[in-house]
Parts: structure tokens; C-alpha cells; sequence
């Protein structure tokens, strides 16, 4: 069978990645608990707080999802649409009601939601047609969300600070 329509063959990636999302989360409550003050003063730092959560968890079901065995490649399929879908919406209401803090660069954080959430919807998408990259398409959307959490943590950790 094609790797990029086989989750056997992705088991390993499915059980890094729920890892690094899970120390990562432990990381990111951390410094959410550590910088508290700070973050309730200002909404846009508390959005950039709820949109790492919520991409590292996405990362979480994805790669939870990810590890299920005998699941049909449409119902998998599905269950990352739906994900991806969940994160782009919900992250979008995030930033919509908190808005953006006046030195954070103008685009960076939709280039991380977007760039995180909107390939767990292709490759469901593929994984139900049975063509056009199946699960490859998840690896940018996990990378571009765990390199945008750990930049997230940084800001929120240390640059909360100066």
C-alpha cells in the first residue's frame, strides 16, 4: 500500500508528535501560570495563550486519531477535516475577540493557525478521495504548529518581560 494512504506506516510520527504536543502543553502552562498578571492585562497576550494551547492540542487528536488501529481511511479522513476545521474556526474567534498585540508582527500569528490548521483538512480531504498526498500533508501543519508554539512560549515566557 502507498505510504501516504497507510496510518500503519506513520505510527511512529503519529506517537512523536503526541509527545512533543503533550510536553509542549505542559510547557505552555507553565508559563501561562508563571506570567499570569502580566497575560490578564493584555487580551491579545491571552489569545496568543489560548491559540498555542489549542494548536497543541490539535496536534494532540490528530496524532491520538493518528494511532488507532483498522480505522477506515475515510472515517480517519474525517476525523482530520473535522479537527482542522475546529482549530481554524475556533482559533479565528480567539484572535477575532482578543485581537493582536501592537508589537507582534502583522501576519504571524494567521500564518500559524492557518499554516497549522489548514492541512489536517487536505489530508483528510485526500484520505476520503484516495489521491493527492493522504497523510504527507500533515507534516507542514505539525511542524508549522509545534516551530509556532515553542515561539509563542518564548513570548510568553520571556519577551512577556521586557
Amino acid at each position: 500500500m502507498n505510504p501516504a494512504f497507510s496510518p500503519e506506516a506513520w505510527s511512529n510520527f503519529f506517537v512523536a508528535e503526541a509527545g512533543a504536543s503533550a510536553a509542549l502543553t505542559g510547557l505552555i502552562i507553565v508559563a501561562v501560570s508563571i506570567n499570569l498578571p502580566q497575560l490578564l492585562k493584555t487580551k491579545a497576550l491571552s489569545g496568543r495563550a489560548a491559540e498555542t494551547v489549542a494548536l497543541l492540542t490539535g496536534v494532540l487528536v490528530l496524532a491520538s486519531f493518528g494511532v488507532v488501529p483498522g480505522q477506515p481511511l475515510d472515517v480517519l479522513g474525517a476525523e482530520f477535516v473535522a479537527t482542522g476545521l475546529v482549530l481554524a474556526i475556533g482559533n479565528t474567534m480567539i484572535r477575532w475577540q482578543l485581537g493582536r498585540h501592537p508589537k507582534e508582527p502583522r501576519r504571524l500569528r494567521e500564518i500559524i493557525v492557518y499554516g497549522a490548521s489548514l492541512p489536517p483538512v487536505v489530508a483528510g480531504a485526500s484520505l476520503m478521495a484516495g489521491w493527492g498526498g493522504g497523510l504527507y500533508w500533515l507534516v507542514p501543519g505539525v511542524i508549522i504548529a509545534l516551530v509556532g508554539c515553542v515561539l509563542n512560549t518564548w513570548v510568553l515566557l520571556v519577551e512577556i518581560l521586557r
